[in-house]
């Protein structure tokens, strides 16, 4: 038997990958955007470019208690799925019609930026418990789904 993976389980092999340039203290997350089987951008949280790092600095809504999902404006990091649609903004990729592959569902805030940069589909592996970003998605008609993490071994097939 050829066994070949699937694309789903293809692009969100990558997006664990990708998740490992994380700099954040608290949670590795990755974002890939594809359209037609192509790459497109991927994206992980860490600090804006220039800015410290939280691997170099420490994490200061850990400093100040405050729980996940709550107070992201403290935060110095960019999520993934919003350095993924900032990469695509810097190099020309127009991602209406695109799916984006995340490790976790997205916050409130990326949410938004999803649907107005039209991306049409989202998958992720984990979900968090906050879920507000369903029913944005369900109104602007984002197909959302969800699936188990892959194998993240490479397999060598004879």
């Amino acid at each position: 038997m050829n066994y070949r993976l699937q694309w789903d389980e293809y692009f969100m092999k990558m997006t664990f990958l990708v998740a490992e340039r994380s700099t954040c203290l608290r949670r590795h997350v990755g974002a890939i955007i594809v359209k037609d089987a192509r790459v497109f951008a991927t994206g992980y949280n860490g600090a804006a470019t220039g800015i410290k790092h939280c691997s170099e600095i420490g994490c200061i809504r850990d400093e100040l208690g405050i729980k996940s999902g709550e107070r992201q404006e403290i935060c110095q990091a960019i999520h993934a799925e919003q350095n993924a649609i900032i990469q695509c903004a810097l190099h020309g990729n127009q991602i209406a019609g695109t799916t984006l592959y995340c490790t976790h569902s997205p916050c409130i805030i990326c949410a938004k930026m999803i649907i107005n940069s039209k991306i049409s589909k989202v998958i992720c592996c984990h979900t968090y418990s906050e879920e507000t970003f369903l029913k944005l998605f369900e109104e602007a008609r984002i197909e959302y789904q969800t699936m188990n993490i892959p194998n993240l071994t490479i397999t060598q097939k004879p």
